[in-house]
């Protein structure tokens, strides 16, 4: 009775710790059949770039309001299942959070990106060949990274956070601020980084309208090369379990800079103004699959420069 007594302790003890603890396994497998124009050529092409991706993520409370979490995060690429990139190199961090807010280590997305640029991208949520090609700095570095995210307060929230240049060669600190504010249909974000000569600055502004989204940014980038200036408007309607997209951007200024950032061989490289249209058509079959297809151009005011695609895919999150 003794033996029996123990065990039935041990095993309300394991249960009152494994409910405090959760561990969750997600992912998005997202794939595009796509007819492309790279230039004067041609081409069909099956696209994995769409940020398809698996991931670990889980949180522990610790008691007295302090939780302890992490986020594993790796991309892949949906057209032959093959690993995109570094393993586990879109998130790997850990994080202790509080009525403090948030102090995160590790490897993660800079705040400044996700609070102006991708805030506004609704359609696809800014992965593939219709993403964003015109955001400055879009590949910040996101490694060896210590950050601190404010509470929210009155709709206000904020973080800061550094990465560490260890001494590598050609590695400076990058430090990059993020600001937010949620009031009701109006939301409003800004967000700056700089690593040695390299920054930028964008604010961004949406609104919702019933059935109606709108929303824009503007950034100013310099990095002693080149400097130049990136604006972005945005819109999206749902009626049912569709909704309708469209978006455009455009550049001005000096030097040479990348855009195409979408698959390394489609870098393209202008000089003065470029601009990107997108149109794109949603169906949400459920709330974790939609399928869609879109029409993206950019224009890079160098004929053999230009990119344009018509697009299908799916979409399902896990």
């Amino acid at each position: 009775m003794k033996k029996i007594a123990l065990v039935a302790a041990l095993a309300a003890v394991s249960a009152s710790a494994f409910a405090q603890s959760s561990v969750t396994l997600y992912g998005r497998i997202n794939t595009t059949v796509e007819s492309q124009k790279v230039g004067n050529g041609d081409r069909t092409a099956v696209v994995q770039n769409n940020s398809s991706r698996f991931g670990f993520k889980g949180q522990e409370d610790l008691g007295g309001g302090l939780k302890a979490s992490f986020n594993l995060e790796s991309g892949l690429n949906s057209d032959d299942g093959k690993a995109a990139g570094t393993f586990w190199g879109r998130e790997a961090w850990v994080q202790l959070a509080g009525s403090f807010g948030a102090v995160r280590l590790g490897n993660f997305t800079p705040e400044s990106y996700f609070a102006t640029a991708d805030y506004i991208s609704m359609h696809n949520h800014d992965t593939g060949t219709s993403s964003d090609a015109l955001y400055a700095f879009k590949t910040y570095r996101s490694s060896n990274k210590i950050g601190y995210f404010t509470p929210t307060v009155g709709g206000f929230s904020g973080s800061a956070s550094v990465s560490a240049g260890e001494g590598a060669a050609g590695k400076e600190k990058l430090f990059d601020l993020a600001a937010n504010y949620v009031g009701g249909p109006l939301h409003l974000g800004a967000g700056f980084s700089k690593e040695g000569d390299a920054k930028q600055i964008a604010v961004r502004g949406l609104y919702e309208l019933g059935a109606f989204t709108v929303g824009a940014y503007y950034q100013r980038a310099d990095d002693g090369a080149q400097n130049r200036n990136v604006y972005r408007l945005s819109g999206m309607y749902t009626m049912g379990a569709s909704e309708f997209h469209v978006n455009f951007g455009a550049t001005q200024g000096r030097g040479t800079f990348a855009i195409g950032q979408n698959d390394p061989e489609d870098r393209l490289v202008g000089a003065g103004k470029t601009t990107q249209f997108t149109l794109g058509y949603n169906y949400n079959l459920s709330k974790r699959t939609k399928v869609y297809g879109f029409y993206t151009a950019q224009n890079a005011k160098v004929e053999s420069k230009d990119f344009s695609s018509l697009a299908a895919g799916i979409r399902h999150n896990f």
